[in-house]
């Protein structure tokens, strides 16, 4: 059914797009969520009813995980269940950046089976099916072919050059970018726009599910900070973090880093 989840993820990431612009993010209306878990906006609540009816009506039969609803225990009885970030890059979205994305997946017993991420103010919709490949914009992608961790282009947030993240505190001499949504970052490497990504804090399940099966489908490996393979709708939805990568760069980098090392804030 991969493929009949994808059909049906792309439309419904299509009429996210539609809903999301029709607000002007700085206009949008905004509150910030208890414990410093973020801004949330008008935007990213319209776009997650909207999913929410039209994906639940379609697929009764899957759990739900979604940034923007109450969780519940009931996602952990289905076999299949949707994990959904309805605007990764909320901050970016209020300040009236483009970079924001939509992201959708569906996840089949732990392992995500269809996946979309879909940045609406840059044309640009990211799509994978499990054994079908990735796209961007119905043109297949792979990732990056470089090997060389000097010559690299990680997307990563600054703190993850700390020394302390590192072997003997030293940090490898590659360049490094960073793009606000967690989702089209990971995009990005699938694409091969850039050559890896890296985040060494935890990341909840909606922001990277999709992402996910993009790379791998893309040619690529991802993994959490210690290498194991993602596994998704758990009880406590928050992973390792990502290590993202063509499989030689993947290598190279979980050999440099120190895994002793603390997580938080990277």
């Amino acid at each position: 059914m991969p493929a009949t989840d994808l059909s049906l993820l792309i439309d419904a990431a299509l009429e996210a797009g539609k809903i999301a612009t029709r607000y002007s993010g700085t206009q949008a209306q905004r509150w910030d969520k208890p414990d410093g878990a973020g801004p949330v906006t008008e935007a990213d609540l319209a776009v997650n009813a909207m999913l929410g009816d039209r994906l639940r009506a379609a697929r009764p039969g899957y759990g739900w995980l979604s940034e923007e609803s109450e969780d519940t225990s009931e996602r952990l009885e289905r076999r299949n269940a949707f994990i959904i970030d309805p605007i990764d890059g909320t901050r970016s979205f209020a300040e009236g950046a483009r970079t924001w994305a939509h992201s959708i997946a569906v996840a089949n017993e732990g392992k995500v089976t269809a996946a979309v991420i879909y940045l609406p103010m840059r044309n640009l919709l990211y799509a994978a099916a499990r054994g079908m490949g990735a796209t961007l914009n119905g043109e297949e992608i792979k990732t990056s072919a470089c090997v060389d961790l000097q010559q690299s282009e990680v997307l990563a947030a600054k703190p993850t050059l700390d020394t302390r993240h590192w072997r003997d505190g030293h940090v490898p001499d590659f360049g490094r970018a960073y793009r606000p949504s967690l989702a089209y970052r990971m995009a990005l490497v699938g694409q091969g726009r850039f050559d890896a990504m890296l985040t060494l804090r935890p990341s909840w399940e909606w922001d990277i599910a999709a992402g996910d099966l993009i790379i791998q489908e893309a040619g690529g490996v991802c993994t959490d900070r210690a290498g194991q393979s993602l596994v998704f709708n758990n009880a406590t939805p928050r992973l390792n973090g990502v290590i993202a990568a063509n499989a030689a760069l993947h290598e190279e980098l979980s050999k440099r880093l120190d895994l002793s090392g603390p997580g938080i804030g990277a």
